[in-house]
């Protein structure tokens, strides 16, 4: 007689490799189908091209509508159609389409079709298929403006193409895919006026936002982190581990704008953790200061990048979107700009 134990186990494995065999076939179907709309788009631009006027392809896109709903039933819309042309039009090259539909699923791509910044696309791309997010996720990213809140989006374009080719071909992942400013915090729930306790206590209280907020590759470690350096006693507000950048990072909490002495209080948490926390194989420690404004000059002049420290923006109230999306595109300009700068001297 079969021991219960046994027959549950066995009965445990049999659903994982059905469970596991339906996900295999679900992405199978998925990417045979997206495969299908990249063709079905590359057949009707070529038709179109030869038409070689938009009267003609609009005319086109609706009589083959019609008859492919007679012929195979609802999935096969003008705005379908148009998605599978808009498909093949964004991703002209036959190989890199291959590639894109290896990694996401066609809701996600159907998503991406609406960015015209083929950077801004790729970077969705890379980070969608490295974080593994569901099209939910994808679509709140992009509505929250990741991208432009990202580190990375300012930088020059050419060394933007640079870092998404490193993590695309070597999976090396650089630490402005990690880091944001502004980050949005207005989940918290926080009144007109809060002290740094209280805006820590929120975070603790919604942390798994808050990481979500941060990037799925941090890991909470300890709250007020005690140091203690010739017998004075030092807190660290929030410890955590970012699994690919593969160091600490401390994070400081601070309520008003950057002054210049926060530089000398990170400095020491960051020198204590390099060496007494830092264990073989992990990368420096990364500090990161949070407050609620910031003067650039300071940051320039005090050289933060050379003591692996990042300056960032949060908002617990958000703005108009349009007022957010503005001041996104000119911090992206302005940091550009000074890029350009220095690169002419």
């Amino acid at each position: 007689m079969t021991h219960p134990t046994a027959q549950n186990n066995l009965l445990l494995d049999i659903r994982q490799l059905i469970a596991h065999a339906q996900q295999r076939a679900a992405a199978a179907v998925n990417a045979e189908l997206t495969l299908l709309y990249w063709q079905i788009g590359k057949r009707i631009q070529h038709e179109v091209l030869q038409g070689q006027r938009a009267e003609y392809g609009k005319q086109m896109i609706t009589k083959l509508a019609e008859q492919l709903t007679t012929d195979y039933g609802k999935g096969w819309s003008e705005k379908q159609l148009r998605h599978c042309l808009r498909l093949a039009e964004v991703f002209a090259d036959e190989v890199i389409f291959s590639t894109v539909r290896r990694k996401l699923g066609w809701s996600h791509i159907k998503m991406l079709l609406s960015l015209d910044d083929p950077l801004k696309r790729d970077f969705y791309i890379e980070i969608a298929h490295l974080e593994g997010w569901s099209s939910r996720q994808l679509q709140n990213r992009i509505q929250s403006m990741l991208y432009e809140r990202t580190a990375i989006s300012k930088k020059p374009k050419e060394t933007i193409q640079q870092d998404l080719v490193a993590l695309r071909s070597e999976g090396k992942f650089s630490p402005d895919f990690a880091f944001r400013d502004p980050y949005l915090l207005d989940f918290l729930g926080l009144a007109d006026t809060y002290s740094e306790k209280d805006l820590e206590s929120s975070i603790l209280a919604e942390m798994q936002r808050f990481i979500t907020e941060l990037g799925s590759d941090f890991a909470f470690m300890a709250r007020q982190k005690r140091i203690t350096l010739d017998q004075r006693d030092y807190y660290i507000d929030l410890l955590f581990y970012h699994r690919r950048l593969k160091c600490l990072v401390a994070i400081d909490l601070k309520i008003g704008e950057f002054e210049a002495a926060y530089k000398g209080q990170m400095e020491l948490y960051l020198r204590y953790l390099e060496k007494y926390e830092q264990l073989d194989g992990e990368n420096t420690p990364i500090g990161l200061i949070l407050c609620t404004g910031k003067n650039q000059e300071h940051v320039e002049l005090l050289q933060l990048d050379q003591s692996n420290i990042r300056v960032a923006d949060y908002l617990t109230l958000l703005p108009p979107k349009e007022v957010l999306v503005a001041k996104l595109h000119r911090s992206i300009e302005m940091a550009r700009q000074r890029l350009g700068q220095v690169d002419e001297v």
